[in-house]
């Protein structure tokens, strides 16, 4: 009895703390109510509060106020909400997760106007915060024909500008990830992971993934093929998102500080060694203390050492795939505002296995199909140490010359060709197999020789290496003012006379090179360009300057675009993240030329 006593004076004397402890978690009235507001069209305003999990907002609480004097606020238009039972107001209709509240504008002529928003909020812990008043400056656009026109084309409910191109996809995800419901993160991340597999940022992988799985020789089978894969892909994922959480609180994409020199050549370096080894190299020209060295690190890395296996993964995400596309840009983006890093880590760890899922398929896929010995399995050894030869040269593209880039291609092809007899006759009664070896030879062999004389001829283009030959009437290249610095950015934007577009862009980033070759030379892009002011942020250094200029618009690396007006201020909700085709490019390029005159 007494040892019952004592337990319960001392649950209870507990009690206190553990409240305190409650109100000491309570989050501060801006990230539990998070505050935005847009000029929908030059009537209507839309205020919108993400609101945390835990937390509600109640509907009569609400003021709004407008300046200058001259700006008319109309009746509100709230959703409808649920309703709550207070202790001590009774029933009330309050807001969770997120409100979207439109007011209509009498504007009178202005163009701009200052919101004020006057709210108030409690804690499921009841705990009420006092009201909160919060403000916003919007640009109010203007009810010019051009851009209602384009207006009209997008949904009833995302006739802004965030909501009608793709240049505000990095906003949508955020959006999902404030919704707090941890299956749509999961499903929507992995889904957007998925489709990142194909892009120019992650097909390196799959090579590089089938060279570890190939390197495994005699012992592989469809289940350690399986094994390995996984290995590699959380290797990828677990680095993904560690990556993506530092970079979210700093500020900086940290894999922009592997780019250089010597981290690619040296990454280059080991996937040269690797081909060598495939093409049984070591064994023919080196020492035989040294082949047993080199022979031993090549089966680690081939899949022998789970480590190893889980280290290249992990490698292979820092720096081969460095591009920020709309999803990543989305977490960062939410976790740099809320700080909640759990919810936006599961993301970047869903997105990271959606990417992963094709490679394990590819994986398993080999690890069933490739042959176990005899001359089946040297040739596809040599195969994938062409590969991985490929691998190497698009690793340190972002640091050497166009012309070297299309030299090495041709040194490969060629040696492929020859490889696979293009010189050499075919012999009586040879099988299909040879035939088809000698054809693709021949091929290789000319695209080869494409490279190299396209380099020669100085087309710096590896994909059409011939263009500069048989171009009949080449387009003036597009003139970038380059901008080093914020100071450098305020000065031309404050001189500028027309809709200015601002790219960051670096060396080492594939879907900028994408952007350059696909979109903006497509001729009414390149047209439609041409009547812009067009400035480019080279953020290739990633020295404190770039920093600071990817700071200020709140982008975590390249490839981002940031459109203004004809007097220099940013266009609210238009960016464009990560690649874009011509016809969407298109789309953006239109509003901004109604939303910048």
């Amino acid at each position: 009895m007494h040892r019952l006593l004592l337990t319960l004076l001392l649950l209870l004397a507990a009690l206190p703390p553990a409240c305190a402890a409650g109100a000491d978690d309570l989050l501060e009235p801006d990230k539990a109510f998070r505050f935005s507001a847009r000029a929908l069209d030059a009537r209507t305003v839309e205020v919108r509060y993400g609101i945390a999990d835990g937390y509600y907002l109640y509907r009569d609480r609400f003021r709004f106020a407008a300046e200058p004097a001259s700006v008319a606020l109309g009746q509100p238009q709230f959703p409808k909400g649920q309703i709550h039972e207070d202790k001590f107001f009774g029933k009330q209709e309050t807001y969770r997760k997120e409100v979207r509240i439109r007011l209509p504008v009498e504007a009178a002529g202005a163009e701009r106007l200052k919101l004020q928003v006057t709210s108030q909020g409690c804690a499921d812990l009841g705990v009420c915060y006092v009201p909160q008043v919060q403000s916003a400056d919007l640009r109010l656009a203007s009810l010019g024909g051009s851009r209602s026109s384009i207006l009209r084309e997008s949904e009833p409910f995302a006739s802004s500008p965030e909501r009608v191109t793709a240049a505000s996809d990095d906003v949508r995800f955020a959006g999902v990830l404030e919704s707090g419901r941890l299956w749509l993160v999961i499903a929507v991340f992995f889904g957007a992971g998925l489709l990142l597999t194909f892009t120019p940022c992650v097909l390196p992988m799959i090579p590089i993934l089938s060279g570890i799985i190939v390197g495994e020789g005699r012992k592989v089978t469809r289940r350690r093929a399986a094994l390995v894969s996984l290995a590699y892909v959380l290797g990828m994922a677990v680095t993904y998102t560690a990556i993506g959480i530092a970079a979210a609180f700093s500020g900086n994409l940290l894999t922009a500080a592997l780019q250089n020199t010597w981290v690619l050549g040296a990454f280059a370096a080991v996937f040269v060694g690797l081909a060598l080894s495939m093409f049984g190299f070591y064994e023919l020209r080196l020492p035989s203390s040294w082949q047993a060295r080199l022979t031993a690190a090549s089966n680690r890395l081939g899949g022998g050492d789970w480590g190893a296996v889980v280290l290249m993964g992990a490698l292979s995400a820092a720096i081969v795939s460095p591009c920020v596309a709309a999803p990543l840009a989305g977490a960062l983006l939410y976790i740099g505002q809320t700080r909640d890093a759990l919810l936006g880590g599961t993301a970047l760890f869903s997105m990271a296995i959606g990417m992963g899922v094709p490679l394990v398929l590819v994986g398993v896929s080999e690890g069933a199909l490739l042959p176990r010995s005899g001359p089946w399995m040297h040739a596809v050894r040599q195969f994938f140490g062409v590969l991985l030869l490929a691998v190497a040269i698009w690793i340190v593209t972002p640091v050497i010359p166009a012309a070297v880039q299309m030299l090495l291609w041709a040194g490969v092809l060629v040696g492929s060709g020859v490889f696979l007899g293009a010189l050499e006759p075919i012999p009586q009664g040879a099988s299909g197999w040879r035939r088809l070896s000698k054809a693709v030879g021949v091929l290789a062999l000319l695209a080869g020789a494409a490279q190299g004389v396209g380099a020669l001829s100085g087309a710096r283009d590896p994909v059409r290496p011939l263009a500069g030959l048989f171009a009949q009437s080449p387009e003036a290249p597009l003139r970038f003012e380059t901008v080093k610095t914020l100071a450098d950015l305020d000065a031309r934007l404050k001189t500028a006379d027309k809709a200015v577009m601002l790219d960051f862009y670096a060396d080492w980033c594939v879907s900028c090179k994408e952007m350059e070759r696909f979109t903006f030379s497509d001729p009414q892009v390149h047209a439609r360009l041409g009547e812009m002011t067009l400035l480019r942020a080279d953020v290739t250094a990633n020295s404190a300057e770039d920093k600071a200029l990817l700071k200020r618009y709140r982008l975590f690396g390249p490839p981002g675009i940031v459109f203004f007006d004809a007097g220099g201020r940013e266009i609210e909700g238009l960016r464009v993240i990560g690649y874009q085709s011509p016809e969407k490019f298109i789309r953006s390029l239109d509003l901004a030329f109604a939303l910048g005159d």
